[in-house]
Formats: structure tokens, C-alpha cells, sequence
């Protein structure tokens, strides 16, 4: 992966640190998505023990994928138009109110897990316009010869916090849900401070009036970019029928028998494989062959998936689970590259959005194809099934994106 490229210029691993705006964002995200994945694991135990239907667990990624879905055109122009950190901000101000209606909820005592699903909807709505602020600031937030590095260091955020949010969730859970939704609270209002507190960055590019042909820019950016589509068409689909998130509260209670602290240690392990994959990639970035190391990790990611839905021994299926999320982090770190250099300042928003919906496809409604293959067919058969999937369509992608397969460089050449 480390092959020499004169266009990749070494600026350390540490490089995108050096500039103060970034490391703000970099907690300001660390702190959010924390706090997502401290609800995130807390929901899914309080859910499945309160119903014990798998299908509720798919509902529960349906609910936060469907804002995504409807308010693609919205959410980029508003990220193109306004202040990407003022977005970024009120993006965790309304993710802020619905852990506090989680907690209100929890305090008062549930029969039903409907008022959780509005909750839920309400953080999908304000993923909706974090996602293409967050990603689409990054860029605005150090030079381009360490945006490399930040890209990594970015995604590292989310993995971080995947790690120690999982885990945080179940011991706190295991208190108490009040207690785990009550420190998810916290972190997003420290987040939001930390955000307010970037200053405001420079924007590259000219700041155009949107009209109704304008919100489409992103879909037109993507269409013309095989390289791009090709990228997020594969993550879409591998992490579509590969995705076993949504199953592990199952798999931990009626499979593994772990509690929640063992969700908690379930749900971290991809994040433990992906950061050290990021930490790797930080150090010694993809320099050459990119599409085909996309490919073969894409397809590793779905074999992994296989060994762990046939397990059932906890360190096997934990060290599956940290596998998967090295293999995915590889796609993260090839996709989210390409899709920030080559696209232009003034419609990156918009593509961003549009990314964020091929993103939330293979995520959410990934949960929601999970949970529903479950209830049918068995959460065991569910899993194993997706992984093949996800292999087949690595393999599919290689031939009809054949510019994807063929691509060498993350940089855009020329």
C-alpha cells in the first residue's frame, strides 16, 4: 500500500494536527459520534428486550435511514449555501434534544419502543445535514497536501468512538438506561461547544444562488465521475447485504450469551480493527493500485462477515468483527479520498449529501434488510447470506466499474 508516489507529499502522520480549526472538529465529531454510539447500543439492548423481534432492529435502522433519503437535495445545497460549521453545530443541537427525549422517555417508563423510533427519526434528520457540513468542512480546514492525512485522522474519529462508545454504552446500560442516555446528553453538548468554537473558514470557490437544476449538481458530479461512482456503488451494496451491526444485540442475548457489557465489547471490536487499520494508513497511505486494494478489501470484508455469522464463540466472533472493520476502513479511507480531491468546493456539499444517502443506504437500511432477513429466515442465515453477497458484489464491481479497477491513484492526475 505504500508503493512511492511523487504526487503524495509526507507531511508525518501527525500533520493535519498542526492546525488548530481541525482539531476542534476532530473532538467536536469525536464527541458526537460518541454520543450516537453510546444510544446506539443502549437503544438496541432497550429495544430487543423490550419486544424480542428481530424485525424491530431493522425498524430501528429504517427510521434513521428515511430522513437521509428525503431530504438529499436539501441537505447539500444548505451545506454548499450556508456555513458548513453553523450546519455542523445545529446538526448536534437537534441530535442533543432527541437523546434528551431518549432520556425523558427512559425516565418515565416504556411499553412501546414507538416513542423511540421519533426519537430516532429526529437523530436521522439532523444526521442528515451533519454528514455533508462535517465532510464537506474537513476540507476547508487544513491544506490540501495534509488533507490526506486528515481524511484519515477524520475517519479515525468515528472509529475511535466506535470503539469506546459501544463499549461505554453497555457498562453504562448496565447501570442504567438513564444514566447511558444522560452522558450521551453531555458529550453532544460538549460537542457543540467545541464546534462553536472553530473559526470560521475560508471557502474555496465561488458561493452560487441555488436553484431547483443546482440541487441536482451533486447527482450529475457523481454520474460523470466513474472512478467516484464506482467507489460509493460498491460500499453501498458490499455493506447492504454484508452489514450485521443491527443482529448483534440477537447475537449477543440468544447466540453468544453476553450481556450488554458483552454488546458493548460486539459493537466496539469493528471500530478496534479499524483503527488500526486508519493508524496504518495515516503512516503509509494508499499510493498506488487504489481500486484494486478497494476491491479486495470489500471482498475481505464480506468473507469476514461469513466466519463471523457462522460462530459461536465470543473471542472468534470478536476478532471477526475487528477484521470486518479493518477491511471496511480500507474502503472508508479510498472512498472518502477520492470523493473530497476530485470534487469542486462549491458542489462538494451537495455531493456529500448524496454520498451520505449511499451511505445511510448500506448502513441504516442495511440494519433494516438484516433485521428483516431475520425475522424470516433466521439471524444466523441472515448474516452469512449478506456476507456472500457483499463478496459477489465486490467481484460484479470490478467488471462493470472497470475504471474503479484500473484506478492507481487517489489524487487526481492531470
Amino acid at each position: 500500500m505504500s508503493s512511492e508516489n511523487p504526487e503524495i507529499v509526507q507531511q508525518g502522520r501527525f500533520a493535519a494536527f498542526a492546525h488548530p480549526a481541525f482539531v476542534r472538529f476532530w473532538a467536536a465529531r469525536f464527541f458526537a459520534t460518541f454520543a450516537v454510539q453510546i444510544v446506539a447500543v443502549s437503544v438496541g439492548w432497550q429495544v430487543y428486550d423490550l419486544t424480542r423481534d428481530p424485525m424491530d432492529l431493522g425498524i430501528i435502522g429504517l427510521v434513521q435511514f428515511l430522513p437521509l433519503l428525503l431530504l438529499v437535495l436539501v441537505t447539500g445545497a444548505v451545506a454548499d449555501r450556508f456555513g458548513r460549521r453553523l450546519v455542523m453545530g445545529a446538526a448536534i443541537a437537534l441530535e442533543l434534544v432527541c437523546a434528551s427525549a431518549i432520556l425523558f422517555f427512559s425516565i418515565r417508563g416504556l411499553q412501546s419502543p414507538l416513542p423511540i423510533f421519533v426519537a430516532l427519526a429526529g437523530m436521522g434528520v439532523a444526521r442528515a445535514f451533519f454528514g455533508p457540513a462535517s465532510q464537506s468542512l474537513v476540507v476547508n480546514l487544513v491544506p490540501e497536501r495534509d488533507f490526506a492525512n486528515a481524511v484519515a485522522w477524520n475517519a479515525s474519529s468515528w472509529q475511535v468512538a466506535s470503539i469506546v462508545g459501544p463499549v461505554g454504552g453497555g457498562l453504562l446500560y448496565g447501570v442504567g438506561p438513564t444514566t447511558a442516555y444522560a452522558v450521551a446528553a453531555t458529550l453532544l453538548a460538549a460537542g457543540l461547544v467545541l464546534v462553536a468554537r472553530i473559526p470560521k473558514p475560508p471557502v474555496r470557490g465561488e458561493v452560487k444562488k441555488v436553484t431547483f437544476s443546482s440541487l441536482f449538481d451533486g447527482l450529475r458530479f457523481i454520474r460523470k465521475e466513474k472512478v467516484v461512482l464506482g467507489a460509493i456503488s460498491l460500499d453501498l451494496f458490499a455493506v447492504l447485504l454484508g452489514g450485521a451491526v443491527a443482529l448483534l444485540p440477537a447475537y449477543a442475548r440468544d447466540i453468544l450469551h453476553l450481556g450488554p457489557w458483552g454488546l458493548g465489547l460486539l459493537r466496539a471490536a469493528p471500530g478496534i480493527g479499524a483503527i488500526i487499520m486508519a493508524a496504518y494508513l495515516a503512516a503509509s497511505p494508499i499510493a498506488d493500485h487504489a481500486g484494486r486494494i478497494l476491491l479486495v478489501f470489500v471482498a475481505l470484508f464480506g468473507l469476514f462477515t461469513v466466519l463471523f455469522g457462522l460462530s459461536t464463540i465470543a473471542w472468534l466472533s470478536i476478532g471477526a468483527l475487528a477484521l470486518i472493520g479493518a477491511a471496511d476502513m480500507v474502503s472508508v479511507y479510498v472512498r472518502e479520498t477520492l470523493l473530497q480531491l476530485w470534487t469542486p468546493d462549491e458542489v462538494r456539499g451537495r455531493v456529500n449529501a448524496v454520498n451520505m444517502v449511499f451511505l445511510g443506504a448500506s448502513n441504516e437500511l442495511g440494519e433494516f434488510r438484516a433485521g428483516f432477513m431475520a425475522a424470516f429466515i433466521g439471524v444466523v442465515p441472515a448474516v452469512v447470506v449478506g456476507g456472500i453477497g457483499a463478496v459477489a458484489v465486490a467481484a460484479g464491481c470490478a467488471v462493470v466499474f472497470p475504471q474503479l479497477r484500473d484506478a492507481r491513484y487517489l489524487h487526481r492526475r492531470g
